[in-house]
């Protein structure tokens, strides 16, 4: 059985940081893409960042470009999201995925097959 599940959300003051992370079990991470999305109330889910099946290569999104980092721990199976900087406009519910997108799919929430349950991240003072 296939078992994403996030922890590290909170709350935390605007400039702060978190980290998430994304203990994965029943598949392997080295064969899978990997990502992280977000949704706020009302809106869509949104790409986050992502790193693909092979490589070091990884991706943002603008919003987040420069304040967040991806990295993955092959060894431990397990997906991490650094924030540093939040801002009250990243609160939302943060999810990770897996799944084998090519490079023109990424971003896109049905290019991943695997979905954890989400972990809560709000940013207020």
């Amino acid at each position: 059985q296939v078992q994403l599940v996030e922890s590290g959300g909170g709350l935390v003051q605007p400039g702060g940081s978190l980290t998430l992370s994304c203990v994965v079990s029943g598949l392997s991470l080295r064969d899978y893409g990997t990502a992280w999305f977000r949704q706020a109330p009302g809106k869509e889910r949104e790409f986050v960042a992502a790193r693909r099946q092979s490589g070091a290569n990884t991706y943002y999104a603008t919003a987040v470009e420069g304040r967040f980092t991806i990295s993955r721990d092959n060894a431990r199976n397990t997906l991490t999201l650094q924030m540093n900087n939040l801002q009250p406009e990243d609160t939302a519910v943060y999810y990770c995925a897996a799944g084998r997108p090519i490079l023109s799919t990424l971003r896109r929430a049905d290019a991943y097959t695997r979905w954890g349950q989400g972990t809560q991240v709000t940013v207020s003072s």
